[in-house]
């Protein structure tokens, strides 16, 4: 049984893959269950093999290689390593860093969509070769490695590429990139880092939807996706970010003269006249304020587009036709984009810092003079379409494996246009001798084929409520073919039937898609949209023949926006493709202008960075010479519909795509993908209007103890207590047996025989080291009798509880280290010393006011009359917080509250001697009969371990005391509640329990 089509996917997508598909040697599917461990890094596209016997004359397409990519596994295993490094200390990162990388794996307390396990690992693959490989002797090479790659391909630049398979979310990851860069650069200057970006995309649609790197755009991902603490957003503010296009790289005319002029200017001189832009010129309006800094980064989005030729090489030959033309239109773009980025890097004093390229396929093109799919030589991470798929992040794709077309060896619409090509136009001058109704007869069936599947998946879709319909892709070759694509599907009208027209009106065949009545009467929203995806990339006016063909849809989408905003809202000054670029951008989006499209019939392979989620069908209609075509076309089809895991098994649910005419597939067992209702999202905002319910905190980084004399003393309570199991060092009773002969048991009887002495002796070595140092560092020898006499007093009096283990296990370095610190702040209770919290030096309080972020978590609205809360919503991630919620909405006592959900408000703590964040779920502030008001931080808490006492003990006997002696941040005070049906009378309590300490 082959396990693929069973069971696709096999891991979450929040942690690294342990589990993969077997493949054989031409990456198809094995029989077999999954095996363990991560796919290493290969250059595969697996393809199903046909079931039909293979034709002797069917060619195979050219990028079907299968070998392993060195560098990139080399790499992984290093940050693999790396990544397991449980003290934070030994990471070798700036605090900056280590700040953000904890704040990106952190496994809970996401508001919005937690970031996927690839898109952490390709961030943290840069910054440990920015910040660890090159502190290292073993890894420095690798540097050089990539810096060869890039002398002999890029030799002005520094480039490093990330491989993410399409719908991983890559735009997530340039957001942690410069969170990463920029907050580094604010905080200290160094030639690592730098808070100025240019980020370039391919084209005018991922240019508009790149906004929300911008810290200004109101849902910049900064705040809205939660990319960095709360604490760090005034320094991601500081950060300089210019998105353009390649196409502004482009030297504009200065001068537009016409010949005569031209000539009559130049007279006699032999320096040619100048009239377009020097690259200094370019710059100052492509890139603006950029020019202003020494050193800038830059991101290359679709970076597949940006390379330099080959010198002296030409590894495909002579090409011709629309490969040609495709050639030529690739190196011109290429060429462009590179030397814009290389006319910045001799501009600035200091240069390009680096160049961070992202791409689902960042192999070089066809006219690049390499062989096309080359990989990137410069790619440095890889999460696989396989990867994503097995990890459940994109749609599954399916394609026919099977036909009953007897005469044919090949699975015709696998490859649909080895059958067809020959029969359809070439140039628009070709287009016009046809109709629609000369389409071959094969495309017909295929459009209709997929059609008929179509129609089940939209009655599902209507069946289970979803307020937008699936989405039906058709991508062509050229304008000629898409022209008659689109009107066989959506229908035409001529004005008076000519001489060998067929029919002066025609509804369309595709009911579904049609956008005309049985009448000939234009339906009030087109369902079907022709696009040209080059033309309206580019930002100039569409060509009179895509303008003739799509120009009813224009016309009507121009009323449709104005019936929306007024007729103001459109005129001669709104473009044409502007237009069409708003629509395709929102096809599948309630509300918008692409709402009700169905089918979007395209000219070339659609826009890469579309992001609409609702396609289901793609039919090709092209020449697909290499899989890089195959893999770039899918990909408009593989973004997922829904993102919540299925309780059951902790994974995504599988979604498919279903294909034709792309020789391309992952599955094809015919299956019925269930649809699911795209989960509603909440924006959870501080409410302007409430600004007197605002709560201040301080941000707290650490704690100062100044103890009032070298006596010491310790207070110990229920807290104190560390419990030990076999769950926290593993077992200590194995039995072994051999196939023959008496069985034996094994123990750690070494740890038996440890005598208290020794153990309160190693215990107080630790704390000593710890805990008790001057200001110079240097450990305070003569307190250690002292420290002893408490670690034995501690031990004697029952606070060491150990179950099936060993009372020696408490050596074990973790179990040390905890309970030091249970003695260290058993001595702070007792000691009556002065204890201040030590502040952020960046960020030193916090406030409500900054609360502005999208989840689809439940949320319940804050409705108290009048309000008590400055933020719209409470986020609900127990039944227990809604209970509080409510009571605390209805205590008369209660002033303001907060879910601590996106604040930033956290509590340093240590467990097992490394340093964490404690976030607890409430803010409060309450009158409490005092001169002010007292600040209340709740926890809701069930059966508690002992992580959760170290985060309550450190709060109540290091936080409120050291917060409460800095002053500035007013009373606190903490507590826990255990019992949710007691909640409300708990609170009471409480409340009335603070106001006999008030008065």
């Amino acid at each position: 049984m082959n396990s693929f089509y069973e069971r696709p996917i096999l891991n979450s997508p929040y942690r690294a893959p342990d589990l993969h598909h077997p493949l054989d040697k031409n990456g198809q599917p094995l029989e077999g269950e999954p095996r363990q461990g991560r796919r290493p890094s290969r250059f595969i596209v697996p393809v199903p093999a046909s079931r039909k016997r293979a034709s002797a004359n069917q060619a195979s397409l050219d990028l079907e290689t299968y070998t392993e990519n060195a560098l990139i596994n080399e790499i992984r295993a290093y940050v693999d390593q790396w990544r397991t490094l449980r003290n934070p200390i030994d990471w070798g990162v700036t605090s900056v860093s280590q700040r953000l990388l904890e704040h990106w794996r952190r496994p809970s307390g996401w508001s919005a969509q937690q970031p996927f396990f690839c898109q952490v690992e390709a961030v943290e693959t840069i910054i440990w070769l920015t910040e660890v490989a090159p502190r290292r002797a073993a890894t420095k090479g690798l540097l050089d490695q990539i810096e060869r790659h890039n002398q002999e391909a890029n030799p002005e630049l520094f480039r490093l590429a990330m491989k993410m398979a399409t719908g991983s979310g890559k735009t997530t990851v340039m957001a942690m990139l410069i969170a990463w860069q920029a907050v580094n650069a604010a905080r200290k200057e160094s030639k690592d880092f730098s808070r100025a970006f240019l980020i370039v995309a391919p084209g005018i649609t991922i240019k508009d939807r790149l906004r929300v790197l911008q810290p200004s755009e109101p849902d910049n991902y900064y705040e809205t996706r939660e990319i960095v603490p709360p604490e760090m957003l005034p320094d991601i503010r500081r950060a300089e970010i210019v998105i353009t296009n390649y196409h502004a790289f482009q030297h504009r005319e200065m001068m537009a003269l016409p010949k005569v002029a031209s000539s009559f200017l130049q007279g006699n001189d032999p320096v040619p006249l100048k009239t377009t832009e020097t690259d200094a010129e370019m710059l100052k309006r492509a890139c603006e304020k950029l020019l202003n800094y020494d050193r800038v980064n830059v991101i290359n989005d679709e970076a597949h587009h940006c390379y330099r030729h080959k010198v002296g090489a030409d590894a495909e030959g002579a090409l011709t036709g629309d490969d040609k033309r495709e050639a030529v239109e690739n190196e011109e773009a290429a060429r462009l984009w590179i030397n814009g980025i290389e006319a910045l890097d001799r501009k600035l004093s200091k240069g390009v810092r680096a160049v961070y390229d992202l791409s689902a396929t960042p192999f070089f093109l066809r006219g690049s003079g390499y062989h096309e799919g080359t990989l990137f030589p410069w790619v440095v991470s890889d999460f696989s379409l396989m990867d994503a798929i097995e990890s459940g992040i994109v749609k599954l794709p399916r394609v026919p494996v099977s036909d009953n077309l007897v005469r044919s060896d090949t699975v015709v619409y696998r490859d649909l246009w080895k059958q067809i090509g020959k029969d359809l136009p070439k140039t628009a001058a070709g287009a016009a001798k046809l109709s629609a109704f000369d389409l071959p007869p094969m495309l017909r069936t295929a459009l209709t084929t997929l059609y008929s599947h179509y129609e089940g998946e939209f009655d599902r879709w209507e069946r289970a409520s979803i307020a937008v319909p699936p989405v039906f892709i058709v991508v062509c070759q050229n304008t000629a073919i898409s022209r008659l694509v689109f009107e066989w599907i959506a229908g035409f009208e001529r004005g008076d039937a000519e001489e060998g027209e067929r029919a002066a009106f025609h509804a369309g065949h595709l009911e579904l898609f049609r956008n005309y009545d049985d009448q000939g009467g234009r339906l009030p929203r087109p369902c079907t949209l022709l696009i040209d995806s080059r033309q309206i990339e580019s930002g100039d006016a569409l060509d009179k023949g895509f303008r003739d063909a799509a120009g009813a849809e224009i016309d009507q989408f121009k009323r449709e926006v104005a019936a929306r905003a007024g007729a103001g809202a459109i005129g001669a000054e709104v473009g044409e493709s502007a237009l069409l670029r708003e629509v395709m951008n929102t096809v599948g989006r309630p509300g918008r202008l692409g709402e009700q499209i169905r089918c979007v019939v395209s000219v070339s392979m659609l826009t890469e960075g579309w992001d609409t989620n609702t396609v289901t069908h793609i039919l090709g209609v092209r020449a697909f010479g290499t899989q890089l075509l195959c893999e770039q076309v899918v990909g408009r089809g593989l973004r997922r519909q829904s993102y919540d895991l299925n309780p059951a098994t902790g994974l995504f649910d599988v979604e498919y795509a279903d294909i034709m005419g792309i020789p391309f597939d992952f599955a094809s067992s015919p299956q019925v993908a269930k649809p699911t209702r795209p989960k509603p999202v909440t924006r959870v905002h501080a409410i302007r209007e409430r600004a007197a319910l605002e709560i201040v905190f301080p941000r707290v980084s650490g704690y100062r103890r100044d103890l009032p004399s070298e006596k010491l003393d310790a207070v110990f309570t229920e807290d104190s207590r560390l419990v030990i199991t076999p769950e926290d060092i593993g077992p200590t009773s194995v039995v072994m047996e051999g196939i023959v002969g008496a069985g034996v048991t094994i123990t750690p009887d070494v740890l038996e025989r440890l005598r208290p002495s020794e153990i309160s002796f190693n215990l107080a070595k630790h704390l000593l080291y710890t805990s008790f140092r001057d200001d110079d560092g240097f450990p305070k020898q003569h307190l250690f009798p002292q420290i002893q006499r408490l670690a034995r007093r501690w031990l004697d009096e029952g606070y060491l509880v150990t179950k099936g283990v060993p009372v020696g296990a408490i050596l074990y370095q973790d179990q040390l280290a905890r309970a030091a610190e249970k003695i260290d702040i058993a001595c702070t209770r007792a000691g009556g010393g002065r204890l201040l919290a030590v502040l952020d030096p960046y960020n030193p309080k916090g406030s409500t006011r900054h609360v502005n972020f999208i989840t689809s978590k439940p949320c319940w609205a804050t409705g108290a009359r009048p309000p008590k809360s400055q933020i719209s919503h409470v986020v609900l991630d127990s039944s227990w917080e809604e209970q509080l919620a409510l009571t605390l909405e209805g205590h008369p006592r209660v002033l303001a509250y907060a879910k601590n959900q996106a604040l930033g408000f956290e509590i340093p703590y240590l467990d097992g001697g490394i340093t964490r964040r404690y976030l607890p779920d409430f803010l409060v502030r309450l009158d409490d009969g005092g001169e002010e008001p007292i600040n209340l931080v709740l926890e809701v808490k069930g059966i508690k371990d002992e992580t959760d006492k170290a985060k309550a003990e450190t709060t109540r006997d290091l936080w409120v005391p050291g917060v409460n002696a800095l002053g500035g941040f007013g009373r606190w005070a903490f507590a826990e509640f255990r019992d949710w049906t007691m909640m409300e009378e708990d609170f009471a309590v409480l409340v009335e329990k603070l106001m006999g300490r008030a008065r």
